[in-house]
Order: structure tokens, then C-alpha cells, then sequence
């Protein structure tokens, strides 16, 4: 049967579509070792399952040349399909067409698959490669921007919001992906900065490379924008997979459980040695966090920034939980502003998304200083604080060793509602540490005896036997008990399990004004 004229006309605008801004610019993005946007989003989702939307846009300028490149799709690939199933909607800027560079007829491409996503309760994922807003619209490109960065606010806690920076994102550009919920960057290709290194070395003569400013590395470890750091594009798309699989659709919904092949019950007895018996000696908290999760498999966040705090994903028994963990092999696992800033964020994702949370606490304090105190522990460190306070999702928390000083009370104890609280016999609960305690309560003593060093020592002995166990804070039910550490997945199992028709609410109000 012949195909007629008209749909043999759909064909052909639908392939010089597809082709972005040509073959020789595709072969020049292959070259940076980059994919293309259709490329990425065939690899990010379900086999088959994308539906794209607004294949045929095209901007509608003329100044400066620009009637003279009207490309399909203008930019950006933008529609909706599936990963493991389930609803996702994304767009993908496409470096081929006039660098990536967003435009007003661009903007509206990604802002209607944002109004859908907030519709139907839907994820919404950027891929983001472009050069910033397209000079020769003017304004208008920087309404395009605004309108996308309002929607990001108002689908926050609402919808997952996920951003992989896959090459440059500059400018205002940068202001999109922080205000979603991650990150992740590819090492070598992907770059974010307000100002490029041109502008850097004209106002401040800083010289300093592309990398070095905005790259995946400074960022993972020195700015902390970035949750996720991959080798390559491929990597970052299947950890967008693998990320989502903890999430729900939405804030309306529980994440998804999975079937569990791990036994709920299973005993881990390394367990009742993994604590060193000198309390200043450092350990690993990830080797308990991995012991008591489904498979030992753990999805850390923000591996590599404020390693004095652990935060990532997990399983127990199928359900999803949100891990929280103060980290004694770094810093001796203090609460520092970076530390305090990084956990207070992951706490507010997961209450916004119905993710339990499971606390890890071996904490000697906040980090004392004049640098600290100077950038802010204070207002930062309530931080962490508030966002505990105002988390109403199941909340675990297991004493491991140390909950010194107003720490204690941050890392979410009894008192700021701590729903199930858990300490191994290790534990340390206490104003502070026996030695800066006996300094304090025995001052006098110690500098009138002829033997310093002996009653010091007698003194701290004392002390440690009173307080610095669990006990005390059990007798107060303050600790609901204490457990021995091998039986801690199946204690946290069973307290999800208890937990699973919690109902929390906070104080009605528009929201509250968390120290920024």
C-alpha cells in the first residue's frame, strides 16, 4: 500500500529531528567522550518506553542570525517513560543544537513536562548539557530560566527531583539542579560554576582550570553540590536507576517494597567485637551499616564530602530506610558545619519522602574552634537539629558507642521524638568525656594533690563507671534498651514493622523558618 504524501512529510521532520543539530555535531559530541540526549535518555529508561513530547518545537526568533538555525525540538528532548516500571519524566539537553543554550521556546518544553510530573505524581529527571542561556534572546532567556527554577521549588517535597550535570552548566543554569534532590556529576566532562575561570581571573587574578573550579571532583569533595560522583555517562545513568528505586512516585506514596531474600532474622556476631576496646580508637561504622542491611548493599550519598557523617540508602526486610551514621574513623565522627549541613539535608529528603530513618550514633561533640565558631556552628549545627525535630517518619537510633554533649540530643534522641531508641552496651551517654569531665567537677582536687596524674586517673575511673555507660539514660526511658549489637537488624526490622502505621504531625503553619 502506497504511504501517503502527508505521513511520508511526518516521517521526514520526525527523522531530521531526531538527528539534533546534524550528524557532524554528533560525531563532535562522541569525541568528548559524551552521549547525545537521545542517547542518554534510550540508556536512563525502560527499553521502549519513552513518548516524547514536543518533538517539533521550534523558537521562533530571527535577531542575530537565529532564523537562519531553527532546529527541531529547539535544544532540549523532553517526554516521559519508564524505569523499572514505573512513571518518570525527563528532559535532556542536547548540546548539538547551539551549544545546549536554553531559550524561551525551550524553557516551556521542560516546564510542561514539569506541570504534568506535579499532575500525575510523577519523578522528573534533567540531564543537563548546555551553555547557558541563548545571548541573541535576551531576557526572554532568563525568564525561561526563572520559570523552570519556580517550578523546582514548588515540585520540591512533592516529586523526586533528580540532576545529572553530563557537560557544562553555568550561570544561572546551576540554579535548577540545586534546588533538586540530587546531584551527580561525571568525572572529566561535567562541569558547574556561577563564573567561568575568565571571569574568575578578571575580577579576583585567580587562575584556575575548568576541573579545578567546577568539575565532578571539587565538587564531591570540597563544595559538596555534587551526591554522586560516576567514571563515566553510563554509570551515572544506571545510578539514577538504582537511586529511584528507593523513592516513591511522590509524596503521597510509600517507596516501594521489595521481596527480601535476607534473613530478617539473621545474627551477625562479629558484631559483638566490631567496637574497640580503647574508646578514642577509631572503627569503620560502615562495616556495622552494611552488616545490618538487606545483602549487606548499601547506596552511600555524598560519599566523599563531611566524611565525619555517613548518609545514604538501604534496605531492611524490603523496606526502604534512610541511613544517618556518625562516622568515628573520620575526625573521630564530631559534628562539624559541613557534617551537620550534609546530614540535615538527607533527614529532610527522607521525611519528605516517606523514608524511614536509622540513626548510628557515635558522637564525641561538635567540633569546638574559632573557625567553627566563626562560620557559623552554631545556627549551622541547629540545622541538623531542626530537621530532626521536624522529621515525623519512623525514627530508629542506635547508640553504638559515644552521645556526648548537646550532640546527643541532636542525633535523634527520645527527647526530640525519637520513636524507637536503641543503645549496645558500649554506649557512652553523657554530658562529655570522662576526662573533660573530671577537669571540670574535681578542678580543685587535682591541683591540690601531690599525685595529679593518680587521682585524675581514679576520678575519670569513677566517672566512667557512672555515667559513661547506657544505663543511666535507660532508667530515665530515655533508651527503650539495650541490646546486644548482633541482634540489631532484627530489632530494627521489628520496629519498622511496629512503626508501619505511624502517624506524626507537626503544629499547623506555613512553614517554618529553619536557620539558614
Amino acid at each position: 500500500m502506497a504511504i501517503p504524501e502527508k505521513i511520508q512529510y511526518l516521517r521526514r521532520q520526525k527523522s531530521e529531528a531526531l538527528l539534533g543539530g546534524g550528524q557532524k555535531r554528533i560525531d563532535a559530541q562522541h569525541k568528548k567522550g559524551k552521549l547525545t540526549a537521545r542517547e542518554r535518555i534510550d540508556l536512563l529508561l525502560d527499553e521502549g518506553s519513552f513518548q516524547e513530547i514536543d518533538m517539533l518545537v521550534k523558537h521562533q526568533y530571527s535577531d542575530f542570525g537565529l532564523d537562519k538555525q531553527r532546529y527541531y525540538g529547539d535544544g532540549v528532548v523532553t517526554g516521559h517513560g519508564l524505569i523499572n516500571g514505573r512513571q518518570i519524566f525527563v528532559f535532556s539537553q542536547d548540546f548539538t543544537v547551539l551549544g545546549g543554550s536554553l531559550s524561551e521556546a525551550y524553557g516551556k518544553k521542560i516546564c510542561k513536562i514539569m506541570d504534568m510530573a506535579m499532575k500525575v505524581g510523577a519523578p522528573v529527571i534533567g540531564l543537563n548539557d548546555s551553555g547557558g542561556a541563548r545571548i541573541q534572546e535576551g531576557v526572554v532567556s532568563l525568564g525561561a530560566y526563572a520559570d523552570i527554577f519556580l517550578r523546582n521549588t514548588l515540585a520540591s517535597g512533592v516529586v523526586p527531583q533528580i540532576s545529572a550535570i553530563m557537560g557544562p552548566c553555568a550561570g544561572g543554569a546551576v540554579y535548577s539542579p540545586a534546588i533538586t534532590d540530587f546531584i551527580l556529576m561525571v568525572k572529566k566532562t561535567s562541569f558547574m560554576f556561577v563564573t567561568g575561570p575568565e571571569v574568575v581571573k578578571t575580577v579576583t587574578h585567580e587562575e584556575v582550570t575548568f576541573e579545578e573550579l567546577g568539575g565532578a571532583e571539587t565538587h564531591a569533595t570540597k563544595s559538596g553540590v555534587s551526591h554522586f560522583v560516576s567514571e563515566n555517562e553510563v554509570e551515572c545513568l544506571q545510578t539514577i536507576r538504582k537511586l529511584l528505586s528507593y523513592m516513591p512516585q511522590n509524596n503521597m506514596e510509600d517507596p516501594p517494597r521489595f521481596e527480601c531474600s535476607d534473613d530478617s532474622h539473621r545474627i551477625d556476631e562479629d558484631l559483638m567485637t566490631i567496637i574497640p576496646e580503647n574508646p578514642n580508637k577509631p572503627y569503620e561504622m560502615r562495616d556495622i551499616i552494611t552488616r545490618v542491611l538487606d545483602d549487606n548493599e548499601f547506596l552511600e550519598v555524598h560519599a566523599d564530602y563531611a566524611q565525619n557523617i555517613v548518609v545514604g540508602l538501604g534496605r531492611l526486610d524490603g523496606r526502604s530506610v534512610g541511613i544517618v551514621a556518625n562516622q568515628p574513623a573520620a575526625l573521630a565522627g564530631v559534628l562539624d558545619i559541613d557534617s551537620s549541613i550534609k546530614g540535615a539535608r538527607f533527614v529532610r529528603f527522607c521525611d519528605a519522602f516517606n523514608i524511614p530513618i536509622v540513626t548510628f550514633v557515635d558522637v564525641p561533640g561538635f567540633l569546638p574552634g574559632t573557625e567553627q565558631e566563626w562560620r557559623g556552628i552554631i545556627k549551622n549545627g541547629a540545622k541538623l537539629l531542626y530537621a530532626y525535630c521536624e522529621a515525623t517518619v519512623p525514627k530508629i537510633t542506635i547508640i553504638t558507642r559515644k552521645a556526648y554533649g548537646g550532640a546527643y540530643d541532636v542525633m535523634s534522641s527520645k527527647h526530640i521524638r525519637g520513636d524507637v531508641n536503641y543503645a549496645w552496651p558500649s554506649s557512652e551517654i553523657a554530658v562529655m568525656g570522662p576526662e573533660g569531665a573530671v577537669e571540670i567537677i574535681f578542678k580543685k582536687e587535682i591541683e591540690n594533690a601531690d599525685d595529679k596524674e593518680k587521682i585524675t586517673n581514679e576520678k575519670v575511673a569513677e566517672y566512667r563507671k557512672k555515667f559513661a555507660n547506657p544505663y543511666i539514660a535507660a532508667e530515665r526511658g530515655y533508651i527503650d534498651e539495650i541490646i546486644e549489637p548482633q541482634e540489631t537488624r532484627l530489632k530494627l526490622i521489628r520496629s519498622l514493622e511496629m512503626l508501619e502505621n505511624k502517624v506524626d504531625s507537626n503544629p499547623r503553619k506555613k512553614h517554618g523558618n529553619i536557620p539558614l
